[in-house]
C-alpha cells in the first residue's frame, strides 16, 4: 500500500504553462500563474498548488494580470484587485506546505460570504467548502467563539476566516483547537505567536479582505467544466439583498386576481437575522435551508435533493450541534464523547439525558429563529418543518404556485415572510 501520510505532503509536478490567455471574441483575459518558494523540511521548493481537489491532481492557481471584459452590460472584475490569487509568500505568515486547492477555495467561499455581511465582526468557518458556522460578534474573538459553537464537531480541521484583524484573545481561543487555516486581514501584535504554536496551522494574510464589502458588487466570469471538454460559461450571481428595505412582504396573486399577503412583519432582529442569513446564504451549496438567530447559524442543511429533506437535515443538525454545545461547555467534551464516558461507567445516564432535554426544550436552538431557504418552497411541508420548530420568520425567493399555501399557513401560525425575488442556487 502507498504511504498514505507522504502522498498528502508531496508536492506534485506542475505542468500547466506559465501564463494563461483566454479570448472572449476580440477581448483577452491574460492569467499569471501563482507560485511560493516554501520551506519543505531542510529544502525550499517553489511551486504551486500542492495538488488539486485529492491527490494524484494535478493543479494550478492564476491571477487575473491583464484584461478588461466588458459583454453586454456587465463589466467584469478587472485586474489588480486580487484576494487568494494574488497571495504571496508575505502573506503566508505560517505554511509548513504548498496550498493545496481545497485550502484556497475554503478561503475564497468564506470572502464569497463576508463581502454580503455588514462592517460587524463576522467569522465563518469553512469545511469542504461550505460554511459549519458564521456569526457576527461583538469583537474577532466573541466572533469566532459563537460561530465555534455553531458548529464544533465541523470546525474540527476547518478555515477560519475574519472579517476584522484577529486579536490575542481570538488567537488563544483559536489555539485550543485544531484548524487548517485562519485568514484575516490583518493580526494583531502577538496574535500570530500564539496561533504558532499550532505548528501544522495555515496562517494566511489577505490584506484587501479589509475592504471585503467593496467586492459585493463585482461580478466574475464563472467556467464549469464538463465531462467530454465542453465548458459553460456564466456571470456570477450577485446577492442584490443589500439592505433590509430589499426584500419584499410576501404576497401571492391567483389567477383569478385572489391576493393572498402576510399579515405579520419581521420585527427589527428579526430582519437583521433575515439579512444576515440571507448573506450566508450566497455561499451554501443548493439544495439548502439554514436557521438564523441572534446574528449566527444554528442549522445548515446543504447539498439535497429536495426541500424537505434539507430543512430536516438542518433540524438534525441544529440538535446535534446544540447537543455538543451544551455538552462542551458543562462537561468539555462532545455528545458523543459523553456517550462514551457513560457507557465505560466514568458518569451516569442522566447527564446525556439532561443534556437531550435542554436541548428539547429549546428545540435545537431554532426556536425564536429564522429559516432561510435558497429557493423557494414547492409544497408547505418544507415551512411546516420550520414553523413545527418555533421559528418565527422565514425568507425565500418566492415564485411558487403554492405561495398562497405557504403565506397562509406562515399567517394561521403567526410567522412573518419575505421574500428575496431571487434564488440563491450554488452548485
Amino acid at each position: 500500500m502507498a504511504d498514505l501520510k507522504k502522498m498528502y505532503r508531496t508536492v506534485m509536478d506542475d505542468n500547466f504553462p506559465e501564463e494563461m490567455t483566454i479570448s472572449f471574441g476580440n477581448q483577452k483575459m491574460i492569467y499569471k500563474k501563482r507560485t511560493w518558494k516554501i520551506a519543505e523540511g531542510e529544502e525550499v521548493i517553489e511551486k504551486g498548488l500542492r495538488y488539486g481537489e485529492n491527490p494524484g491532481q494535478e493543479a494550478a492557481l492564476y491571477e487575473l494580470v491583464s484584461g478588461n471584459l466588458s459583454l453586454g452590460e456587465c463589466k467584469f472584475i478587472e485586474a489588480g484587485k486580487g484576494l487568494v490569487s494574488c497571495l504571496s509568500e508575505e502573506g503566508l505568515l505560517q505554511f509548513g506546505k504548498h496550498p493545496g486547492k481545497t485550502n484556497l477555495t475554503d478561503i475564497d467561499n468564506a470572502c464569497n460570504i463576508l463581502r454580503y455581511l455588514d462592517a460587524t465582526p463576522a467569522v465563518t468557518i469553512m469545511k469542504h467548502n461550505n460554511p459549519c458556522g458564521v456569526a457576527y460578534g461583538t469583537d474577532a474573538a466573541n466572533a469566532y467563539d459563537k460561530a465555534n459553537a455553531c458548529d464544533r464537531l465541523a470546525a474540527f480541521g476547518g478555515c477560519a476566516a475574519f472579517n476584522v484583524p484577529v486579536s490575542k484573545a481570538a488567537a488563544e481561543l483559536m489555539s485550543q483547537n485544531y484548524l487548517e487555516v485562519v485568514v484575516a486581514p490583518s493580526y494583531e501584535e502577538g496574535a500570530v505567536e500564539i496561533l504558532r504554536s499550532r505548528k501544522n496551522l495555515r496562517i494566511v494574510q489577505i490584506e484587501r479582505m479589509d475592504k471585503i464589502r467593496e467586492y459585493a458588487p463585482e461580478r466574475f466570469v464563472d467556467f464549469k467544466c464538463l465531462l467530454d471538454g465542453g465548458i459553460v460559461v456564466q456571470q456570477s450571481p450577485l446577492n442584490r439583498i443589500k439592505t433590509a428595505d430589499d426584500f419584499f412582504m410576501a404576497e401571492h396573486t391567483a389567477k383569478d386576481g385572489t391576493v393572498t399577503t402576510i399579515k405579520r412583519k419581521p420585527t427589527d432582529a428579526e430582519m437583521k437575522d433575515l439579512l444576515f442569513g440571507w448573506s450566508v446564504e450566497q455561499g451554501v451549496t443548493s439544495n439548502s435551508v439554514l436557521f438564523i438567530k441572534d446574528g449566527a447559524t444554528v442549522g445548515i442543511g446543504t447539498g439535497e435533493q429536495d426541500r424537505v429533506g434539507v430543512a430536516e437535515i438542518a433540524i438534525y443538525k441544529a440538535y446535534k450541534k446544540l447537543a455538543d454545545n451544551l455538552c462542551f461547555l458543562k462537561y468539555g467534551c462532545l455528545f458523543f464523547e459523553l456517550e462514551l464516558k457513560i457507557k465505560n461507567g466514568e458518569l451516569k445516564q442522566n447527564a446525556a439525558d439532561e443534556i437531550q432535554a435542554e436541548v428539547n426544550k429549546l428545540k435545537g436552538g431554532i426556536a425564536g429563529g429564522v429559516a432561510v431557504s435558497d429557493a423557494f418552497f414547492p409544497k408547505r411541508d418544507g415551512v411546516d418543518a420550520c414553523i413545527n420548530q418555533g421559528v418565527k420568520a422565514i425568507v425565500q425567493p418566492g415564485g411558487s404556485m403554492g405561495d398562497c399555501e405557504i403565506i397562509e399557513v406562515c399567517n394561521e401560525s403567526d410567522v412573518a415572510m419575505v421574500f428575496t425575488g431571487q434564488r440563491a442556487f450554488k452548485h
